[in-house]
Parts: structure tokens; sequence; C-alpha cells
């Protein structure tokens, strides 16, 4: 009869006699496990059985693969009882292992009964309260847990067993039925060892996996293949149980394995990055950029200090986000929180990039985090800043914003093709050969490299002063090849423009500018080098800014002679006229007093309206950009710095950045915290051990290696705030820098975790090399239900491989 009928597919909630022959058959096996539908808030979770019947073990597995919601450290809100104010409480999780929290709902779920729910002997499933709605009588909790624990055959106890018999994959009927013996399990093992041994070179080195071709009679596979069988021919061992001689259905080689394994190695990384927070302060780094598939990504990186004192940044992970508004920022951020079970209550500090959509006043990131937990200090990326300064003075100056499009012009006329690049590098080329056979330079390791111009950029530090040095060291080759395009060009524009730059290079105004901005762009570029270092402090940060802001007002006094005597020296060394200080010319930019004939002197106008202006403009700019920063906070934290045997220490200041923080020094503590400090202030600065001490990062290192942070633990507390909060965001830059080596044009197709999985494996590789094979192998056996299971690690360990040498 079945070959006369199509079965009817009948939609959830309908119920039909009637049979439907319009619309095809789905096969079952055909449907996916959309990922965003694993929710770690138990609140916020649809049910198992909600998901199709042949997807509800993927769900189990996804969810035991996270374990259940327990946000440790989380400011858990309290609830009146009558008189008093409860909450639910960090050390039930010891006790009741199966005990979830959920933050949308401020209530408590059951882990296992969410996963297995069953039916008592009424009939009736597991009750609603631990699965669906939340308990949340925290004056009777414990009572309520051990009633629902219940007895040996309660709904919670067959829940528990059939967790238990879930995990234990080994033990199931379909893997004893499968089991053919010893050989077969070391086998297993072997192969996917060796698997597991490619994918970690792949991913330690950023390669792509696939190929084009990946059929056996392909000569070129794909990376992991082609490698798998190099590495499987090397050792005897290995290459008697892959390829050829695998089972044809679980050879360990197909791209859904080589994405498992590469889950499985992040995964890992991230569960040792979210163990060594633990239960400390951290801060968040956010920043947003748009990769070779044109998909906008956010990248996350958590500061924190480790048990050594020592200032970690981590890379968290990287999400692609619809739209870069606020509000979906944040509800990625939350999202990615509740997934690694962090909570937002040990936040302590937060920095962006400076995009408007993040430093808004109001309904920025920034504002919505601090709506939330208003004890995560802002704190603006001074780097960022230090280039927006940069762009500020290129705009806010009529003649060097007009000389920096001439800049630009000169790098994009010279540049616009391979053939003028390769005429410019001649032209140096040349030059310096000519200057070698004169003795004017020397040669050496290092000197007279081939270079050409750099593009200035407003988002990159330090690009504008490379580009103007640039500029000033090949001037006579970039003038030379203005002239060849004006002579072979075949439109009038290029010849117009090439003639038009070479007229305005030869300008006096153009060499002063460019050796002003020159000097001034010096200053500002060895403070962004040095910020984006890793081992900043906030410290450290605001010394450096308050010298550079000392070098600017000593350059304004003292510096119009130093300029001065340069730019005469360059004009005359590249045959440029020297104009006379004291003649007169014409005011610009006023039609009226020009018209009047009113005019200024040389002088007047390079010293006070360009020389004056430019300086006075950046120190302004410097002044209101990093005035932004809580100046209070700033200075109180300065009080920590431990230069000069600590000669800014100041007890009051210090009790008053205790009070910033009143969430972290309860009112005893606030108490004890005077004395201590003034104890501890005693105690450091007659210890020789902290007589080298520089920094603030070094001064939490020394006193954890000599157990001062035990003794004075509330002072600690005050170094480690001050400590985890966001320099630059020049962790996040190395993320993208990064992205773009793992995901090119080539690989531009990468889905969202698959992407993520590389990155963090590539980023993380000191982590990475710490984490034994058998601690990914266990993981990536859990994930799914295998058709094979691991074996113990006594029936193999004579043939377990070795990552070495796969690695050199």
């Amino acid at each position: 009869m079945e070959r006369f009928f199509k079965p009817k597919r009948v939609r959830s909630g309908e119920s039909s006699n009637e049979p439907n022959i319009s619309e095809p058959v789905q096969n079952q096996s055909c449907v996916e496990l959309n990922l965003n539908d694993i929710v770690s808030d138990p609140g916020l979770r649809k049910s198992v059985e909600k998901f199709d019947i042949s997807l509800r073990d993927h769900v189990r597995r996804e969810y035991l693969t996270r374990g259940p919601c327990q946000p440790i450290g989380h400011m858990y809100p309290k609830t009146s009882f009558g008189k008093q104010h409860r909450s639910f409480q960090d050390s039930w999780y010891q006790k009741f292992v199966w005990l979830e929290y959920s933050i949308s709902k401020d209530a408590a779920f059951c882990f296992w009964c969410f996963l297995f729910k069953t039916q008592n002997k009424r009939g009736r499933y597991a009750e609603d309260a631990f699965t669906k709605t939340g308990f949340n009588n925290w004056k009777k909790a414990m009572e309520r847990f051990n009633e629902h624990i219940g007895a040996v055959n309660s709904c919670h106890n067959d829940a528990r067993i059939q967790f238990e018999s879930f995990q234990d994959q080994r033990h199931s009927v379909s893997n004893v039925l499968r089991s053919c013996g010893r050989e077969i399990d070391i086998a297993y093992r072997t192969r996917l060892t060796a698997a597991l041994d490619v994918t970690r070179f792949l991913l330690k080195q950023g390669l792509a996996f696939r190929g084009n071709d990946e059929s056996t009679s392909s000569s070129n596979r794909g990376n992991f293949l082609e490698l798998f069988e190099w590495y499987s021919q090397r050792n005897t061992e290995i290459f008697e149980v892959v390829n050829q001689n695998a089972p044809a259905n679980n050879q360990l080689t197909s791209p859904m394995i080589q994405k498992d394994l590469a889950h499985a190695c992040a995964s890992e990384i991230t569960s040792v990055i979210i163990n060594d927070i633990g239960d400390n302060y951290f801060s968040l780094i956010v920043d947003e950029s748009r990769d070779s598939s044109v998909k906008e990504q956010m990248g996350v990186v958590l500061r924190y200090v480790n048990k050594e004192g020592r200032v970690i940044e981590r890379f968290l992970a990287i999400v692609h986000v619809s739209d870069t508004t606020s509000l979906c920022l944040k509800d990625a951020i939350d999202s990615l929180f509740a997934q690694h079970g962090l909570s937002l209550s040990k936040l302590r500090g937060q920095g962006y990039d400076g995009a408007s959509n993040m430093r808004g006043e109001f309904n920025g990131l920034k504002a919505l985090i601090l709506q939330e937990n208003p004890y995560a200090m802002y704190i603006h990326c001074f780097a960022h800043q230090l280039q927006l300064v940069i762009v500020a003075v290129a705009k806010g100056n009529i003649i060097v914003s007009e000389f920096f499009v001439y800049v630009s012009m000169i790098v994009n006329l010279t540049g616009a093709s391979c053939k003028r690049r390769d005429q410019l590098r001649q032209i140096e080329h040349d030059k310096i050969v000519t200057l070698l056979d004169s003795g004017d330079i020397i040669s050496g390791k290092g000197k007279n490299q081939e270079t050409s111009l750099a593009r200035p950029g407003d988002t990159r530090w330090g690009s504008h002063y490379l580009t103007l040095l640039r500029l000033s060291s090949m001037w006579a080759s970039v003038i030379g090849i203005l002239g060849n395009i004006q002579d072979d060009a075949t439109t009038s524009d290029n010849r117009g423009m090439a003639r038009g730059l070479i007229d305005r290079m030869n300008d006096y105004e153009f060499v002063f500018a460019l050796h002003l901005m020159k000097y001034l762009l010096g200053i500002t570029n060895d403070l962004s080098l040095v910020l984006q270092q890793r081992d900043q402090n906030i410290v450290q940060a605001m010394s450096l800014i308050d010298t550079m802001k000392s070098q600017l007002q000593d350059f304004r006094e003292e510096g119009w002679h130093i300029i001065l005597d340069e730019v005469n020296n360059f004009c005359e060394l590249n045959m440029i006229p020297v104009i006379d200080m004291e003649d007169s010319i014409a005011i610009r930019g006023n039609v009226r007093r020009s018209r009047r004939g009113q005019t200024i002197t040389n002088f007047h106008h390079y010293r006070v309206e360009i020389f004056c202006e430019v300086v006075d403009l950046i120190i302004q700019e410097m002044n209101n950009r990093f005035s932004k920063v809580s100046t209070e906070l700033l200075s109180c934290i300065a009080c920590l710095d431990p230069k000069s045997y600590f000669s800014q220490f100041n007890v009051q200041k210090l009790l008053r950045l205790a009070d910033l923080y009143p969430e972290d020094f309860s009112s005893n503590d606030y108490l004890y915290l005077e004395s201590q400090l003034r104890n501890y202030i005693y105690n450091v600065q007659r210890d020789p051990q902290f007589s080298e001490v520089g920094d603030l990062g070094s001064l939490a290192q020394q006193m954890v290696k000599t157990g001062k942070n035990t003794v004075f633990s509330l002072v600690y507390r005050l170094i480690q705030l001050a400590l985890v909060l966001p320099v630059a965001t020049a962790s996040v830059e190395r993320v993208f820098s990064a992205m773009n080596i793992v995901k090119t044009d080539l690989r531009n197709k990468m889905g969202d975790e698959w992407m993520n999985d590389c990155l963090v494996v590539y980023i993380e590789k000191d982590i990475f090399a710490t984490i034994e094979n058998e601690q990914i192998l266990q993981r990536f056996q859990r994930m799914k239900t295998r058709r094979m299971q691991l074996s113990p690690l006594r029936y193999s360990s004579a043939t377990t491989t070795n990552t070495s040498s796969v690695n050199q």
C-alpha cells in the first residue's frame, strides 16, 4: 500500500485524518540544530520536549558540554520575607551540584530534571517549580531543595540516573554491541589522537583546513588531509589504523570531525581562562571591525589580575553582530557572559575604542552597563584618544588641514600604479648609490633599506608620523616621480595635478607644516607605541600623559627656533626659496581685511597663525579628551604608585578610593582599612625587597611573592581594582590583526563558530601549549554521541602519539 500513498507530514499542534499529498515527506535526519536555541540561562530556555525528537540527544549533549548555569560571584538581588531580606547563595552550588540559577528570573532550577524530565507514579511530570517557573522562596530554600530530591524513586533521582547513564557512553547498550575488543579501542584512540595532532598544528599556525578537491585522486586535498597523510606515513603505528585501514564510516577526517576537534580545543582554552579568573574582579575591553566577508565582528577581551599578581589580558570570543547599536552589543555581551558563567557584578572596568555607539553618555554601551553595575568604571582608550588628537589637529587648523590633503594627494598619485611605485623605488635606489659612492652616507646592517611612501590613516597609530618621515627622507625622489608623471601622463588632469603638487612641495609654507607636524607627531608617537604594550597600568599611563603634556608646553615656549632652523636648512638643501620673516604679506582668509590692504609679517603668520595655534590646539585637545576619565579616581589610584619609596601615598585619598567601591568593602572592612593602610606603608617602605619596585604591576607581583597580599588583604584589593582598569584596546586590535590572517579572501565563507574557535586557539597559543591531548579528547567525546568510545587510557598508553613530532 505504501507504494500508492504518500505518508502525510503532520505539523506540530495539528491533528487530521485526511491525507495531505501536496506536501513532500521530510526526512528527520535532515533536521539540524540551531545553536542559538541553546540558551545558558535556565529561565529563558525552551524545554527539551519542544525540540524535534531526532535532535533531543544532541540538545542534551550541548547542555552537558556547557554544564549547569552557576554564575558564581553574581550580585544576587535580595527579597523581603517579613522583616528579613534574603537572596540566593553561592554556597548552595557545592551542596547541590544539579542546582542552577537564572539571572533573568532570579530563580533556581534543576539541571538534571530539565534534561531528563520523567513521570511519577501518578503520571505527572517532575514539578514545574524547578523546570519551568523556577523556585525563589529563599527563606525555605534548603528545606525545599531536599524535598525536591525526595526518595530513591523520586522524579529527581530518576533524572539523575538517566543523567549519569547518558554521560557514561561506554556502558550504553549500543556501544556494548559495537565494541569488538581492545584492539579496536586502541586503534580508535590512535586514529583520533593523530587527527588531533594535525588539528593542533594547523590551528597554531592559523592555516586553512579544507581544500578545493578532497578526493583520493587529487594532488592537493587541503592542509588537513595532506598533513594527516604525511604524519601517518612517518609513524608505523598510526599508518596501520588510518586511511584504507580504518573503517569507512569512522576515518575521523570529515569536515565535521575537524570542526569538532577545533571546538574542543577552543573550549578547553576558554575553560582555563574562566578558571584562572575565578572569583576575581575583571574588566571588559571591546572593539568592533569588519572581516573579509564584510561581517561586523565584536572582539571581547578580559583583563584581570591572576593569582601571581600579574595583569593578564585574554581573548574570550569574537561575536558576529548583525546590528552595531549599543543595545545589540549589550545583548551579545550578556549572552556571552551567561554562556561562560561570568557575572556582570564582578565587572570593575570597561574600555572601548571611542566609537560613537560605545562612548555615548546616555544610550551607549558604557551607560547600559553602568545602569546594571555602577562600579564598572569606564576608562576611554588612551591610545585611541591620542590618535583622535592628531586627527583633530589636522582638521582644526586650516594650514595643517590643507597640508594633509596635499600629502594624501602625493601618496595617492605616486602610488597609483605598480609602475609608479617601481619608478619611485628605482629613483630612491639610484640616489642612495650615488650618496654611498660619494661617501655622504655609510652602509651597514639595517641601513638604507628599500622603502616607499606610507599611506596616512586616521585609525592606525603612528601612520601619519611614518608618512611624514618617509616623505621627508624621499623628498627628491618624490619630486622626481611627480616630474615623470607630468611629462608622461596621458591625461591633462594628471599632468595638472602633478605640476600643482610640485609647486606646492617647493613652497616654504608646505615645508614648514611638514617639519612642525613631524616634530609634534614624534612626541605623541612615542607615547602611542608605549601604550600599545601589554604590561601597562593606569598609573603609568597617566604619568606618561603628564610627561607628554609638559613636553608639549616646553616646545611651545622654546621650540620656535628649533623648527625654524630645521626648515631653513631643509630648504637650502633642496633649493627651495627661504622667506624673510620680516617681510609683509596680505592677510589670508579674511576677505574684508584683505580688500582693505591690511598686511601681516611672515613672522606673525608662521609663529602665531601656524606654530602657536597648532601647539595650543594639541594641548587643549589633550586636556579636554583625557579629562573624560574621572580625575578623582585616577588621583586616588596614583597614591598607590611605588615610585620614589611610595612618595605619593595618601591614606585619606585611598579611603576615598574605597568609598567608590562600596560593594567590595563592607562597613567592617572600611573600619580596618585605615589602620591597615598605615601599617602597610610603614612595612613596605622599610622592606628592601620593595626598594626596586617601579610600577603598580610589579608591586602586586612582589606582594604575592612575599605573602603580603594576605597580610594586607584590603590594600591588595585596592591594588587589584586599580590594575584591572583598562588603558588601551591594543589587545583587541591584535585580535583583528589575527582575524585577517585566519579569515582571508580565500576563506571568507567560514562560519561564526568555526572562526571563533580558530581565533581562540591561534591567539592564546601559550595556554593551548599547556593543555594535554587527553583533556581535549575527552571533551570531544562528550560533545556528541560518537560511533565509538574512548577506551581507558591504560589500554593504549603505549600507543598514544606524541605531539612534538608533528609540531616540529
